[in-house]
């Protein structure tokens, strides 16, 4: 990293994609051309993702050429002056990470994924989970994402004095 000064540890790489509204996720075509999209995850632990998409498609069948994947996200992304200097900016907030994907077979760790799933983005509607289990589990594919190496966080952001906080001052 260029500037030193702006990489987080892992932990806050962590909370940056959960915090995410998606992150994309990268992969490589069997053509070797690149192919990514923005996906909504959920972290189950300290190195472990799952999504959900249809039975069959471009994602998977990067998967399953190439498993490895770079996930990326940005958070409290703001255009800014900056205000000791004047220079247009941007503040932001951001993670990298790079994994294993694997199409998961268990049927007791797709249920658990998809219920993650749906606990971090429909919490108060976990009364429907098990009907819709009922209705879609044999239509549904669920990825796992296993990092293989600690994200890397990176930040620029201003305190109120309009000092850019380094790392170590994490307020």
């Amino acid at each position: 990293m260029r500037k030193a000064s702006r990489e987080m540890d892992a932990a806050f790489a962590l909370e940056v994609l959960d915090k995410a509204p998606y992150v994309t996720v990268s992969m490589i075509k069997s053509d070797g051309s690149p192919y990514g999209l923005p996906l909504s995850l959920v972290r189950t632990d300290e190195k472990t993702f799952y999504f959900h998409c249809a039975l069959e498609g471009d994602k998977l069948d990067c998967i399953r050429h190439c498993p490895t994947v770079f996930l990326s996200a940005v958070t409290k992304c703001a255009p800014t002056v900056g205000p000791k200097d004047g220079s247009f900016t941007l503040q932001y907030k951001s993670a990298t990470a790079v994994g294993k994907a694997e199409i998961v077979t268990d049927h007791e760790e797709k249920i658990a994924g998809l219920r993650a799933i749906c606990q971090h983005f429909l919490p108060h509607h976990m009364d429907a989970f098990d009907d819709a289990i009922a209705r879609s589990l044999e239509r549904t594919a669920v990825v796992r994402i296993t990092l293989t190496e600690p994200p890397v966080g990176k930040r620029k952001q201003y305190d109120k004095q309009g000092e850019e906080m380094k790392y170590g001052r994490m307020k």
